[in-house]
């Protein structure tokens, strides 16, 4: 942090003035969700005497093809090169998630064991694992050096660099080869598309496909999901402008599957030209983001406007019970609650503290209002009233672990898509 830092902001982020995937000007902003710092960069005690740089968080769609996305881009190695907070093995939901997708994905394409899967933004290594399990050759890429110390450990041969086309050329003499390469909530992390599916063509099999998941823009349009939105997600993917991507590499989207799983996300399966049967699931999308009209201007803007909203519902119920002495917590720090903490202006006069389940956030705090982040025990040993729940995506799941409590009277506000108390 302390190079980021001495390091002027200009060197950090550079504003957006085309196209991401068509190359058109045309851009028209709808979103501004004002200035925040990375949603990752949790603080430990001794790094908070240093300046916290915010940078702006607002949201374009182009004319042309329909692609959302950050006017802003923030260096890579500011967001994922020091230090990087997030497990995706912490929750059950995303762990059963993750067999799931290895399962479909094996079957939809036949894989026999041996085939080589990479993981591109491979994390802690818990996919690769399910594809492990299952009798296939796995290696993983990501840039986040401490959490790829976390995969190989757990035996995930891990390339700890983002994926280039010069890391492509080091796996494929290494392993040969990719049957299958898979990207779980990166595709829209990444600035530079163009270079990946170059990367990702260049040693796939003529068989062979690119997945890539993501949460499906027209949920997050639909159910209101602003707070998925900050500097790691550069776009917000479609199908529409996905398609008119791909067809630019040579390359066809063949099939798309769905979960619920971040607020309804989608898979895309990518492969060579006339190499895959196009399913109808592709055609039946296409249709219903249009008939949605998530790429319109005017949707959009309605859009922005219940955002803003949103924030005046919640902001009502959180000031009010803050005004009456209640106390109040932060259950769960995704990075996108502090989207909505940020925006919001939750600070330390409305809640106590934030908890947390992962070691690797405890005792930190978090970005922009600086809540000190204790373990979930505190939830019951500190007398909390209410808890904001800011993965409300796993709403289910954690108000599971804390039935003690509910048993002792304890609610949860949950501020998605309608801000509500609950029980």
């Amino acid at each position: 942090m302390k190079d980021h830092q001495a390091r002027t902001t200009a060197e950090l982020y550079r504003e957006v003035d085309a196209c991401r995937m068509c190359k058109s000007r045309s851009l028209v902003p709808y979103l501004n969700l004002g200035h925040t710092p990375p949603a990752d960069q949790f603080r430990r005690e001794e790094e908070l005497r240093l300046p916290e740089i915010s940078y702006p968080l607002r949201v374009v769609v182009c004319r042309d093809c329909g692609l959302s996305q950050l006017t802003h881009v923030v260096d890579p190695r500011v967001l994922y090169q020091y230090d990087y907070p997030y497990e995706s093995s912490t929750t059950a939901t995303g762990a059963a998630h993750w067999q799931k997708f290895a399962e479909l994905a094996i079957a939809r394409l036949g894989l026999t064991k041996g085939s080589l899967v990479v993981d591109v933004g491979s994390n802690d290594g818990t996919l690769l694992s399910k594809f492990k399990a299952q009798g296939m050759k796995v290696v993983g890429v990501d840039p986040a050096k401490n959490i790829a110390v976390l995969a190989r450990k757990r035996g995930i041969p891990t390339i700890a660099d983002f994926f280039t086309p010069a890391v492509a050329r080091t796996i494929k003499s290494k392993y040969g080869k990719a049957s299958l390469i898979v990207g779980t909530n990166v595709f829209a992390h990444i600035d530079d598309l163009d270079a990946v599916l170059k990367a990702a063509k260049s040693f796939l099999t003529p068989s062979g496909a690119f997945v890539f998941e993501s949460p499906h823009f027209q949920h997050l349009v639909e159910k209101l999901e602003y707070d998925t939105i900050y500097h790691e997600h550069v776009s917000y993917l479609s199908l529409s402008p996905v398609v008119k991507f791909v067809r630019r590499f040579g390359m066809e989207v063949f099939a798309v599957e769905e979960s619920e799983i971040h607020g309804g996300s989608f898979r895309v399966y990518i492969g060579m030209t006339d190499k895959h049967p196009i399913d109808s699931s592709v055609k039946a999308m296409i249709a219903r983001e249009k008939k949605a009209g998530i790429h319109s201007v005017q949707v959009l803007k309605k859009f922005a406007e219940r955002v803003a909203e949103n924030r005046r519902k919640l902001m009502k119920i959180i000031d009010s019970l803050a005004h009456d002495g209640k106390r109040i917590a932060v259950v769960s720090t995704p990075a996108k609650g502090m989207t909505l903490l940020n925006y919001n202006g939750i600070s330390k006069w409305h809640v106590q503290f934030a908890t947390e389940k992962s070691p690797l956030k405890i005792g930190r705090v978090t970005p922009g209002a600086h809540i000190l982040i204790v373990p979930d025990s505190e939830l019951l040993d500190a007398g909390i009233d209410y808890a904001l729940l800011l993965a409300w995506n796993f709403a289910t799941e954690i108000m599971h672990n804390n039935q003690e409590f509910i048993k002792r009277g304890g609610k949860f506000i949950i501020p998605i898509p309608e801000p509500r108390i609950i029980p």
